[in-house]
């Protein structure tokens, strides 16, 4: 009576096959964290006085759809709370709105101060870019917008 190995033979011996059975539990799983964990990015207010309207009417576009570009006292100028100057406008928003197949809406938000030399560059440099669609945010369209948030 020979033992053949030692006496002692596995029982089991290792799987070829990956187990599939918990790769959904995974990849929800993972899902849920990526979506728990990613923070969405919003436009900042720029502190500035608004323009009074007796009347507005409310963008009834996305937001993806809407475009906000600031103009400051001094002339200063933010797209996508970026600073940028004033003959540069046109080189952003062109490529910006062709991308939308026209649908992006153009906010111009000033501040009441803002003398009007600087809103009408604003305005060239958006008939520049082939820009059809502009608005003037008021004090009157913001109470509305964050009434509705």
């Amino acid at each position: 009576m020979s033992i053949k190995g030692g006496g002692l033979d596995r029982k089991s011996k290792a799987a070829s096959e990956i187990p599939s059975s918990s790769l959904a539990d995974i990849a929800f799983l993972l899902l849920i964290f990526f979506m728990v964990t990613t923070v969405f990015r919003t436009d900042k207010d720029r502190p500035i006085e608004w323009a009074e309207a007796q009347a507005t009417k409310k963008i009834d576009e996305k937001v993806k759809n809407i475009l906000n570009i600031w103009v400051e006292r001094d002339g200063s100028v933010w797209i996508n709370d970026e600073p940028l100057p004033m003959d540069e406008v046109s080189q952003r928003v062109a490529p910006l709105y062709r991308a939308s197949e026209q649908h992006l809406v153009i906010s111009i938000r000033a501040d009441r101060e803002t003398p009007y030399h600087f809103i009408d560059s604003v305005q060239k440099e958006l008939v520049a870019a082939g820009v059809l669609r502009v608005v003037f945010a008021t004090e009157l369209e913001r109470q509305m917008t964050r009434a509705v948030r």
